[in-house]
């Protein structure tokens, strides 16, 4: 049973690689995948289930027959699997798909709006590279005080509004990933990762920020002065169309109205989960409501035509369902091979092939580019659970489990997030993009070591 699942895995995970190939859409094989993953562990539970933690599940019930009692006489590990598991799984999952969708619609209605054309017309930069560095330090700084996820919707968007050509703009985009994951690398806020071993109690604020900021600069300067070799000349000028809904009464106070509400609300989500304990998608659709209570009150300065166009419920058609739900069906099968133990085990096999602590952690940080990293750092924190807060080793898997997935495009969430709004094929990805994200995190596993060992 635990072969067929890796099998399933695997041949979901090529479906979605050649996904133009085979010219099946990547939600459909990523569902499949997540759903016959879970299916298959609940009809042979009784060889998968993890005896360890099913001891630790049933003592919490202080029986396994007062647990199989309690729910309709299901047998025990049956009942794990579904209620403890897959409930379990299925919770953290949902945060991030509201999370998600909470972040695409506060987007979508700053852009009904027309807000980010009040960024857009101060861009003036029309110079390839030079447009390339803005893109990606801004896209730096700003994922490190809101998270690589959100920050990569927001730049993809304003993208669009700067680059007609989408060949031109996908090379945007793709550094923007590299940015998006280098900047959340080095705050406790920026990349779930980081998160996860600072309420661990693994890493400190104060000190991810201090040891990991250079290291993170290195990662996305790499790859800025490799691309910055080819990506020469002009841009055409930015053209504004003339169509039906040019003569919308939108007003100045409008865009800045929206554009401010908007990024004041991203930005405030860390704060709200700082202060609440709250996961981050209730800040997220706290904002949300913010925005459409805004929504609703100034649509009444507008005509018809504009209200019915700019509306939340108008913006909520908009937000791409597919990416959605390719983000659903990854994030089953994900959860799937780590409930089996399948990423513990392989984190166990590299402790006891390798040893060193640090090629273990730029070994995960590789791994991470093709499955989940949370469930990787989640086994290396059970493994290491000894190893002093503020350890080199801990600093170091922070970076490289936040980096790492540039590699791949479905290696992140912010890849994950850009392949569904630009519809990125996986293999354009790797032969234009992945390799800069590798030499990139490389240099910056370079720069962490001497940085190391000069400073201790």
């Amino acid at each position: 049973m635990l072969t067929a699942i890796i099998v399933v895995f695997v041949v979901g995970y090529l479906a979605i690689v050649f996904e133009h190939q085979i010219h099946v859409n990547k939600a459909a094989s990523a569902i499949l995948t997540g759903v016959l993953c879970w299916s298959i562990y609940a009809i042979g539970y009784e060889q998968l289930v993890p005896q360890a933690a099913f001891d630790a599940w049933a003592q919490l019930h202080h029986s396994a027959g007062d647990a199989e009692h309690a729910v309709g006489h299901l047998p025990a590990k049956l009942l794990f699997v579904t209620e403890h598991q897959l409930g379990h799984s299925f919770n953290e999952i949902a945060g991030i798909l509201f999370f998600l969708m909470g972040a695409m619609t506060i987007v979508e209605l700053v852009d009904a709006h027309e807000g980010f054309s009040l960024v857009t017309k101060f861009v003036r930069a029309r110079n390839k590279v030079t447009l390339l560095w803005i893109v990606g330090w801004v896209t730096f700084f700003l994922s490190s005080v809101l998270d690589n996820l959100t920050t990569t919707i927001v730049v993809v968007s304003l993208l669009r509004k700067l680059i007609a050509d989408r060949e031109t703009r996908l090379m945007y985009v793709g550094i923007a990933i590299i940015a998006a994951n280098a900047g959340g690398a080095w705050t406790v806020i920026g990349d779930v990762t980081t998160t996860m071993l600072w309420v661990k109690n693994k890493i400190g604020a104060v000190e991810v920020m201090r040891d990991l900021f250079l290291a993170s600069i290195v990662c996305l300067l790499v790859p800025l002065l490799a691309a910055s070799r080819w990506m020469k000349g002009e841009l055409p000028a930015i053209e504004h169309k003339v169509d039906e809904e040019d003569d919308r009464t939108i007003q100045s106070w409008h865009k800045a109205l929206f554009l401010v509400l908007g990024l004041a609300g991203l930005m405030s989500v860390p704060i709200f989960k700082a202060y609440t304990h709250l996961p981050p998608f209730m800040g997220m659709v706290l904002s949300l409501g913010v925005l459409w209570l805004a929504s609703e009150l100034v649509s009444h300065t507008m005509d018809e035509k504009t209200r019915s166009s700019t509306g939340v419920l108008s913006a909520l058609r908009r937000v791409d369902m597919s990416s959605i739900l390719f983000f659903l069906g990854i994030l089953l099968a994900v959860s799937a091979l780590g409930s089996v133990e399948v990423l513990k085990n392989l984190a166990v096999m590299l402790q006891n092939a390798i040893g060193n602590q640090s090629i273990i952690a730029v070994i995960i940080g590789l791994v991470s580019a093709v499955v989940d990293n949370v469930p990787l750092v989640a086994a290396g924190i059970e493994m290491y659970s000894e190893t002093p807060a503020n350890d080199s080793f801990w600093m170091l898997l922070a970076y490289c489990a936040g980096t790492g997935g540039s590699c791949l495009i479905i290696g992140s969430a912010a890849g994950v997030a850009a392949m569904g709004l630009e519809k990125i094929d996986f293999m354009w990805y790797a032969r234009k993009i992945g390799w800069l994200a590798l030499i990139g995190y490389l240099a910056g596993v370079v720069a962490y070591m001497i940085q190391h060992s000069i400073f201790g």
